[in-house]
């Protein structure tokens, strides 16, 4: 099988893959009659900043997927991690159909991610969600590219960000990427 990876490759993601399938790493931005589509059988978007336009998900029904460090419906857009934080909401990892909205399609498969909030930062607690994600698609990545997974749809309202909406709590990240997450919570509930 032919997969078009979109983002910034992860090593363990990429090398997985590599073990049954063709990757080809593209991390622009995808326009409907971009050569880089030509061959390709599925598509994996992971850490993706831009959105995917409709007509190109329509071209891969059934085989077009997102990874997202959330526990959908929870966090959708940007900045997850940050606002499962802020607002108190579960941390995971989904792996979801791709639609024609952001993080909202059919989810295949997810697991919860807990921290420790009395030692975890912003920084620690992304990285288990990665780790998490690393070992969410290793697992059930052959089911997925087999379609031995039967979709689930979000059915929570759940919540969704831009970049923008994290302006006035960026005076909490006193300490950047280091800043401890105790620190943050509940911050957006206040």
């Amino acid at each position: 099988m032919n997969i078009l990876y979109l983002g910034t490759p992860n090593a363990k993601i990429s090398e997985d893959i590599l073990k049954r399938d063709s990757l080809t790493c593209f991390k622009e931005k995808v326009l409907e009659d971009s050569g880089i589509l030509q061959g390709k059988d599925f598509v994996i978007s992971f850490g993706f900043r831009f959105v995917v336009p409709a007509s190109i998900i329509s071209r891969f029904p059934n085989k077009i997927i997102n990874l997202h460090i959330s526990y959908l419906p929870w966090n959708r857009g940007a900045d997850p991690n940050l606002w499962s934080f802020l607002e108190m909401t579960p941390s995971g990892v989904s792996i979801h159909k791709m639609d024609d909205g952001i993080d909202t399609g059919p989810i295949l498969c997810q697991r919860k991610i807990l921290h420790d909030v009395d030692k975890d930062t912003l920084q620690s607690s992304y990285q288990r969600l990665i780790c998490g994600m690393e070992d969410l698609f290793i697992s059930q990545w052959e089911h997925i590219r087999k379609a031995e997974v039967s979709p689930k749809k979000q059915t929570v309202a759940g919540s969704y960000h831009t970049s923008a909406d994290k302006k006035p709590f960026l005076p909490l990240l006193t300490e950047g990427w280091n800043t401890p997450i105790r620190k943050l919570m509940g911050s957006a509930l206040k």
